[in-house]
Formats: structure tokens, C-alpha cells, sequence
């Protein structure tokens, strides 16, 4: 089967087409903003526009806007395809692509930026690939207590590492074309934004 992957959760925009799991077709770019106007001419970009008879979206943690963005794609293109559609998480793709490098080490750290001065931060060990504890929107001070693997991943794996006062950081971000590095358990969320955090406007009472 034909799968799209479509990921808009952080300032990465990208998207990648797979046979089984067999990489066809890929578009990468950092935009920091603008998600919206970038996806579709991506998306066009790859054979058949993509067409595909499952599409896989992230999730999140990740930017408010930038979900709503890959989510709203991945359900209207599901929809018109008769296509089945499912999700993922942005840390643990991140993860996973880092595992499948040669050398990876057993456990990492993943830490990107969550708005409002928080990281989404979440631990992960290789084999059998799993979360170590739940993902967590902290503070950067709290982030750095709680990470204990020499290996930090992410936008904001520098200031981890920094505030630690030691380890490895690796900048990274989530990339559509790792998908394939995901176990297939771990491709079959709901189609439902993860966010991470409350949100910051508050229902009148």
C-alpha cells in the first residue's frame, strides 16, 4: 500500500511518499512560519500529488498552528481518497530516527520547544523501542532534572545539555521520510492533535 506522510508539527514542513516502506518521494524545508502556503505546492510536488491509500499525519507535541495545519491536510485528502488516515508522534519519530543511525546509542532524550518558555520532552530506550516515561511540557530548569540520558535530540536539546552542565546535543527536528524507522504500532494514532499543554485562552464561567 501507498502511504503519505505529511508533517507540519514544528518549523519542519515535510512530506514523503512510501511503497510499504520503501521511500518513493520526499520534500523537506525548514520554515519556521507559513506552513499552510508550503504544503500544498509539496504536495504537488510528489508523484500523483501524492495520492495515497493511507495518510499518516503528526500528531504533535508540537506548534497549535502547524498541527492544525498537517491535520486539517491529512483528513480532507483521506476523505477525497477514500483513503485511511492515522497519526503519530512528533518525539517518538524523532527517536526513532535517531535509533536507526549507526552507533545509536540504547536510551536518548528527545527535547524540543513548546512555547510559552516550556520544552515537550520525552525519554525513549531503543530496544524494544519504547516510551521511558510519558512525554511532559516543563520549564527548562525542570526538563534538566528530569533527563537523565547523555544524548539530548531536538530544538532544544542545546539548552538542556547546557543547563545540565553536560551530555551530547544533537539539533533535530521531525522529518516525514523517518517515518519507516517507526515501529507500525507506534503509526496508528487518532488523527487528533496532541498538544501538549492547556490551552492558554480560558472558557468564561
Amino acid at each position: 500500500m501507498r502511504t503519505l506522510a505529511i508533517d507540519t508539527a514544528t518549523e519542519a514542513c515535510s512530506v514523503a511518499l512510501f511503497d510499504d516502506d520503501r521511500l518513493v518521494a520526499h520534500r523537506h524545508e525548514v520554515v519556521g512560519r507559513g506552513h499552510a502556503e508550503k504544503l500544498a505546492p509539496m504536495l504537488a510536488g510528489l508523484p500523483g500529488r501524492g495520492r495515497a491509500g493511507r495518510v499518516l499525519v503528526d500528531c504533535g507535541p508540537g506548534s497549535f498552528t502547524g498541527l492544525r495545519v498537517g491535520l486539517a491536510m491529512a483528513r480532507a485528502l483521506a476523505l477525497a481518497w477514500k483513503a485511511q488516515c492515522a497519526g503519530y508522534s512528533s518525539l517518538a519519530l524523532m527517536a526513532a530516527a535517531e535509533f536507526a543511525k549507526k552507533d545509536a546509542p540504547d536510551r536518548l532524550a528527545v527535547a524540543i520547544l513548546g512555547g510559552h518558555g516550556e520544552m515537550f520532552v520525552e525519554r525513549f530506550q531503543r530496544t524494544p523501542f519504547a516510551s521511558l516515561a510519558p512525554f511532559a511540557s516543563l520549564r527548562p530548569d525542570a526538563a534538566a532534572e528530569v533527563i537523565e540520558e547523555p544524548l539530548v535530540i531536538g530544538n532544544a536539546a542545546h539548552d538542556v545539555v547546557a543547563l545540565r552542565g553536560g551530555g551530547e546535543a544533537r539539533e533535530a527536528l521531525p522529518d516525514a521520510a523517518a517515518l519507516s524507522c517507526l515501529p507500525a504500532e507506534r503509526r496508528n494514532l487518532p488523527p487528533a492533535p496532541i498538544y501538549g499543554r492547556a490551552p492558554d485562552a480560558k472558557p468564561q464561567q
